[in-house]
């Protein structure tokens, strides 16, 4: 009997750590958050519908902000000004999104408020937003 309960304990303890290392290891892009977030605690930006959401967000310095490509076509996030892109050379890093795909901002360190727009459809205002980095 002890035999039996050693084995059955023994394999499940070796299930559940096999489980948990290869659901780390697997994963290819982070979860979205449901509907539109714009709380602090928020460092996702979802492109979906031929718009971003949320718009604006607010971030601590030294966060990296992750866009998520939800839609249909391709976007290309960059920071603002078009088509120079110079304000906050760390949101240049996101660059091109296929859809499904996600990317993350460099370190945004500076305290400010950073735009960013698509490249490709920069007069579409719905694809236009703010991150807001705030001191720690």
């Amino acid at each position: 009997m002890k035999r039996t309960v050693f084995a059955a304990l023994t394999a499940a303890i070796v299930a559940a750590a096999w489980a948990c290392g290869s659901s780390s290891s697997n994963s290819t892009a982070p979860t979205p958050p449901q509907g539109c977030d714009s709380s602090a605690t928020s460092t996702t930006i979802i492109i979906m519908n031929n718009a971003v959401c949320p718009s604006s967000l607010t971030v601590p310095q030294g966060t990296q902000v992750t866009f998520f490509n939800q839609d249909s076509v391709s976007h290309q996030m960059y920071s603002d000004p078009h088509p120079e892109h110079t304000d906050c050379p760390e949101l240049n890093q996101v660059g091109n999104l296929e859809p499904g795909q996600s990317r993350q901002s460099g370190n945004l360190n500076t305290v400010r408020t950073c735009g960013f727009h698509d490249h490709i459809r920069p007069d579409v205002a719905a694809l236009k937003g703010s991150i807001k980095i705030t001191a720690r």
